[in-house]
């Protein structure tokens, strides 16, 4: 079957989760979360992200962001993230509409929040006719593919501390960008001062399940209630546990990200030099930007499933997954080429 170059969510389920699906589905266990499977899933977080860490397993990432987010704001508080982070641009309104906050978009060219844009989008804090921001939300790796350093997180998540924000990561990729980094997830997470996260594995090869992971107890109170009034507690959450005992076990998710970032690279390695083409990102993680002309782009739409990222300025977004592999790539890179010509 053709791999397409769409989503990571296009990819399928990676075999060793489904063996541990597999293996969980013998006999009955308790529902809601009061069984084995959950707790020990639980303390895989606890030794990953350091003790105190509450985790709590949702179905969907745009949930894991909306309970997050719901949970660290009152109704008259905002959220600060970048014009194209995912909560502005692709949930759909659910911030808005689940939560009732609003969101204060700041402009970031490669999806990166500086301190200086904090700054700025801070200016009427105070104003009683004005929306209060509370949270910062980050995404790690941005929706652009692109990536904080260490210490450009400690740095942004120090200065949003000391203006009296939390801090919200959206770590749906955060798997491809600690790959990349070569780094650990408590490093670019817990260390750096972040303060939830919302973990991303269904792009990483779970079937449909995310993590809300709080790194202080003091602000996860109550959202075993917001969890389940938002329609977020699975009945069977066994089967949401052990996909991520299989997703931290033997570091599957380093290898699953490596690899399709490994991917990535070898697309825009095999056509950054096309005429016509131009890569318009850095490719640090499993995305690849790119702008050709338009006709050339519906040529390739009627081979491939892509994603067209920008209708205007012609620019196109092809993402690779665990299961891309080599020869998907190059066949896919000559698609484009004979498109072009």
């Amino acid at each position: 079957m053709q791999r397409h170059f769409a989503s990571d969510n296009n990819a399928g389920v990676h075999p060793e989760v489904l063996r541990a699906i597999a293996d969980a589905n013998a006999g009955h266990s308790a529902a809601y979360g009061a069984d084995t499977y959950t707790a020990r899933a639980e303390s895989r977080f606890r030794e990953v992200f350091g003790e105190g860490t509450e985790t709590f397993f949702v179905f969907g990432g745009t949930a894991a962001n909306a309970l997050a987010i719901g949970q660290l704001t009152h109704s008259y508080e905002a959220i600060i993230c970048a014009d194209t982070a995912h909560i502005n641009v692709d949930e759909c309104g659910a911030i808005e509409a689940t939560a009732g906050r609003k969101l204060i978009v700041v402009s970031a060219a490669d999806g990166k929040i500086r301190p200086d844009m904090l700054e700025r989008a801070l200016a009427d804090r105070g104003d009683v006719h004005r929306v209060q921001p509370r949270v910062l939300s980050i995404s790690q790796a941005t929706e652009y593919g692109t990536l904080y350093e260490v210490e450009e997180l400690r740095a942004l998540c120090d200065f949003a501390h000391s203006r009296g924000l939390l801090v919200h990561m959206d770590g749906a990729r955060l798997a491809n960008a600690a790959a990349a980094l070569r780094s650990d997830l408590r490093a670019l997470t817990r260390d750096v001062g972040v303060d939830v996260l919302s973990f991303g594995g269904t792009k990483n090869g779970l079937m449909g399940a995310e993590a809300v992971i709080f790194f202080d107890s003091r602000l996860s109170t109550g959202f075993v209630f917001l969890r389940k009034q938002m329609m977020q507690l699975g009945s069977k959450m066994r089967f949401l546990a052990v996909q991520f005992e299989a997703l931290l076990a033997d570091d599957l998710w380093r290898r699953s990200a490596a690899h399709a970032n490994e991917m990535a690279a070898l697309l825009a390695e095999q056509t950054r030099a096309l005429p016509g083409l131009s890569i318009t990102q850095p490719v640090q993680t499993n995305a690849v930007f790119a702008r050709f002309e338009p006709a050339a782009i519906r040529r390739l739409n009627d081979s491939y499933r892509f994603s067209m990222w920008n209708p205007a300025t012609s620019e196109v977004r092809w993402m690779t997954a665990f299961d891309t592999t080599a020869e998907d790539v190059r066949a896919f890179a000559r698609a484009v080429a004979d498109a072009l010509a």
